[in-house]
C-alpha cells in the first residue's frame, strides 16, 4: 500500500467519521481526491466497513469475559464457528493454535448471563470451556496503524518546537 493510502487508511481507523474535507487537509488532497481514494480502498476490500464505538457499561454488557473452547471430540468435525455464530453474546471468535481450539470473546450483563452463556456454548459446541473474566480494560481496538499516527504527532509537535 502506498504511503498516502496508509496515512488514509489511519487517519480513519482513528476517526472513522473524519469528512473527506478533513481527511484531505490532513494529506494535502482536495476533498474529491480524498473522497476518491477512501471509494478506491473500500472497493479494494481495504476499508471494510465503519462502527460505531460503544460504551458497554452503559450498554449494560459491562461483563467481558474470554472462554476458551475444546471440543468433547477432535476427531470430529471442525465446525464449531459455524454452531456459535447465532449466539449474539459472543463478540470475537479467533482460532488459537495451543491447548485450546477457539477463543470467544463474550459480553453479557453479569454472572448469571456468563453461566448461561456458558451452559449455552457447552451445548450448541459439544466442547469444554475455560473462562478469564476481564477485570478491567485499560485500552481496546487499537489498530496497529495507529502507532504510526501517534510517531507523527510527536515529530510534528517536534518540528514545531524548533
Amino acid at each position: 500500500m502506498e504511503a498516502l493510502d496508509r496515512r488514509i487508511v489511519q487517519l480513519l481507523a482513528g476517526d472513522g467519521r473524519m469528512s473527506y474535507t478533513d481527511l484531505g487537509r490532513r494529506t494535502g488532497l482536495s476533498t474529491s481526491a480524498a473522497h476518491q481514494r477512501v471509494r478506491r480502498l473500500e472497493e479494494r476490500g481495504v476499508i471494510q466497513g465503519y462502527r460505531a464505538l460503544v460504551d458497554y457499561d452503559e450498554a449494560n454488557v459491562p461483563l467481558t469475559a474470554l472462554i476458551s473452547v475444546t471440543p468433547f471430540d477432535p476427531a470430529a468435525p471442525d465446525d464449531v464457528p459455524d454452531r456459535l455464530r447465532s449466539i449474539t453474546a459472543i463478540d470475537s471468535c479467533f482460532s488459537v493454535a495451543g491447548e485450546e481450539s477457539y477463543v470467544l470473546k463474550v459480553r453479557v450483563s453479569g454472572p448469571g448471563a456468563l453461566e448461561e452463556l456458558l451452559a449455552e456454548v457447552r451445548a450448541a459446541a459439544a466442547v469444554t470451556t475455560r473462562t478469564t473474566v476481564v477485570l478491567s480494560t485499560p485500552w481496546e481496538d487499537r489498530s496497529p496503524l495507529s502507532h504510526d499516527l501517534v510517531d507523527d504527532a510527536a515529530a510534528e509537535g517536534e518540528s514545531e518546537a524548533e
